[in-house]
This record gives structure tokens, C-alpha cells and sequence, in this order.
């Protein structure tokens, strides 16, 4: 009975028309795809009952191995179909990619696709780009910059920013000191924003000056200001921080099957047609934000990206900018901290 019908819960990217009309028109399917900017609220939905709607889910690297797999909320694809895939992608992918498998390593979870480094943008007429390379995450801890900064709402990665702006590794249990740290942090900092929004207000007032940089940001949120012809604005990646080292975090989408009791065979389809290349550099340009994608590394696919393109979404520092990362991981106190970041924003806000 759903043989010609796909239901994608997603990140946005495989919702634009560009993206589904192609498959939906050479199928002759009913295809629908909607798009979330939060992995626990998509993974809430499926554990709702939600599991029974949808086909594919597209999260962040982290959930696919320690949520969604441990709680059957997803299928194991098929190995021998879907590996080749990753023997295409960029040497990082190669197979067994960690983030794609079980913690047994014996189930392929899900497909690796878009990627990149995110952690703050600068208007590099204003803050340079080695300057804020250096200065890292205590450009946060300047109580001159007080006023020339603002914040995105995005609020998985501000409470990973305000843990690396305190000092120290996100994504382990905190001690009672390092949450009042946080709590600290995330006073001043939201008092000292100039500016709170999305990513367009963010981009807009980089543009004109209204602010020097912003956190959350990286490829992802800077690449549409860059593709306009703004390439003064540019994601940025601490060369050093507080995780091992480091001070960068980097996504990884895996898109992986719903174990929906009447999954479409559809969405294996689905699948392997994002792995073709102009499909993949279509998902890389998708409407919205510019992604580096991991099947940049089969040469059919990479010869599609103009110069331009690749400006955009700062391939020229991507490899270097990555080896600085740690990998998006999940704050095993995220709601404690989430909620002492939320007062403070609030407080902040006069609310």
C-alpha cells in the first residue's frame, strides 16, 4: 500500500523542490518532507508515535548510534547495498564510519551526507580572521566586545558554546562548579548581545556593520551571505579550546530508515538517488544554507561545484577547520544546562 508514498522528517535540504520533485516525478510517488532545526524534537515525535509516519529520519551524528538505534526507533540498512556508497566519499567516510554503524559495529545505520565545521562567524573587516582564530571562544570573554555581538537561536549548540566560552568540555557530566561557571557565562554573554535572531538577521547585520560576529554560526549559517558576494563573513574554528585540545565542533547528518512497521521501499530508494552526484551537489546547494557534502570526494561529483561554490562554503580552509573539531556529541545534563541558559536569556531580554 506505500509503494508510492514517502514521508522524510528532515533538516532542511531534502525538502526543496529540487531535491523531491525529480524523484517524486520519476516514481510517480507522493512525496513529503518536512523539515525541523532540533534532533530531540524530530526523535520526540517518533518515540510519540510518530514512528508509524514517517520513513526517514535525518539528524545530527550522534543520535542515529546512542538513540535511535538502542530505543529500534530505526532500521539497519542493508550493508552489501549501501557501503559502496561510503567507499566514494571523502577518506573521512570510509568504511565502517563510526557515526553510520551500531556500537556493535555489525549495523549500518544510516548515510552520511552534509557536513561541517560550526562554532562562530566574523566580519573579517572587523575581527580578522587570524585574530579571531587565536582569541577563539574568550572573544566571549572581552568585556570590550559587550555590544558588538549577537547570538543565533539555535539552542543545542549555544549551550555547547557557552560550556567551551566557561572553559571547558560540553559533552561529558558536569561538576557543580562548572554549572555555575556556565550559569556565569551564560549571563554575560546574553547580556552582552546586540543581537538575537536567525540566521538571516544574523547574516544582515554582519553585513551592515551592526555587529562584528556571532555565535552560533560556521559554513552553515555563513555560506548564504558569502554565495551573495560577502566573503568578508566567514565561519570560524578556534585553533584551540577545551575538549582535548580543541575548540571547534563539527556536524555530520546521517539519514537513516524509520522502523516503521510498513516502511516504503521508497526510502531505501531515496537513499542511493541523494548519493548521485548532481543530485548531491544539489542537496549541498539546496535553497536556505550551503553545505559541504562527503560525496565531494568522488571527482564526478566535485567537478560540479563552480568556483564560487566552493568560496562559499569555505572549501579553501574546510580540511584544516575539521582537524581542529571534536564531533557534535550529546550533553548527557543538556536540560539542566538548557534550562539555566533559557533563564538567562530571558533575564537578559527583560522578560
Amino acid at each position: 500500500a506505500r509503494e508510492k508514498e514517502l514521508n522524510i522528517l528532515c533538516w532542511e535540504g531534502y525538502n526543496p523542490a529540487q531535491v523531491v520533485v525529480p524523484f517524486r516525478s520519476s516514481r510517480g510517488a507522493t512525496v513529503k518532507a518536512e523539515s525541523l532545526t532540533n534532533d530531540p524534537t524530530m526523535i520526540n515525535r517518533l518515540r510519540a508515535g510518530e514512528i508509524n509516519v514517517w520513513d526517514l529520519i535525518n539528524v545530527n551524528n550522534p543520535w542515529a548510534r546512542k538513540v535511535l538505534s538502542p530505543e529500534k526507533l530505526i532500521k539497519p540498512l542493508d550493508r552489501a547495498r549501501f557501503e559502496p556508497y561510503f567507499e566514494k566519499m571523502m577518506p573521512a567516510f570510509k568504511p565502517p564510519y563510526k557515526w553510520s554503524m551500531d556500537e556493535s559495529g555489525e549495523n549500518l545505520l544510516g548515510i552520511a551526507q552534509r557536513f561541517g565545521p560550526y562554532s562562530f562567524v566574523v566580519n573579517t573587516d572587523k575581527v580578522s580572521r587570524q585574530t579571531a582564530e587565536d582569541q577563539g571562544w574568550n572573544l566571549w570573554n572581552d568585556p570590550a566586545n559587550n555590544g558588538k555581538y549577537g547570538i543565533l537561536e539555535s539552542d543545542d549548540w549555544n549551550v555547547f558554546d557557552l560550556c567551551l566560552i566557561a572553559g571547558f568540555n560540553p559533552f561529558k557530566e558536569h561538576t557543580e562548579e562548572e554549572v555555575a561557571q556556565f550559569k556565569d557565562a551564560a549571563q554575560r554573554v546574553f547580556k552582552g548581545a546586540k543581537v538575537v535572531g536567525d540566521i538571516a538577521t544574523m547574516n544582515q547585520a554582519l553585513v551592515s556593520g551592526e555587529i562584528d560576529f556571532h555565535m552560533t554560526g560556521g559554513t552553515y549559517s555563513a555560506s548564504p551571505a558569502r554565495a551573495d558576494g560577502n566573503p568578508n563573513i566567514r565561519g570560524i574554528t578556534p585553533k584551540s579550546g577545551p575538549i582535548d585540545g580543541k575548540g571547534g565542533v563539527a556536524w555530520i547528518e546521517i539519514t537513516s530508515t524509520v522502523n516503521n512497521p510498513e516502511l516504503s521501499p521508497l526510502a531505501a530508494e531515496f537513499l542511493e538517488y541523494v548519493q548521485a552526484p548532481d543530485v548531491a551537489h544539489t542537496v549541498a546547494f539546496a535553497e536556505g544554507t550551503f553545505n559541504p557534502v562527503a560525496q565531494m570526494g568522488n571527482p564526478d561529483c566535485f567537478k560540479l561545484f563552480s568556483k564560487e561554490e566552493l568560496d562559499a562554503i569555505q572549501w579553501d580552509s574546510l580540511e584544516e577547520e575539521m582537524s581542529r573539531c571534536v564531533e557534535y556529541d550529546i550533553v548527557p545534563d543538556y536540560d539542566k544546562l538548557l534550562d539555566i541558559m533559557t533563564a538567562a536569556k530571558r533575564e537578559a531580554s527583560g522578560g
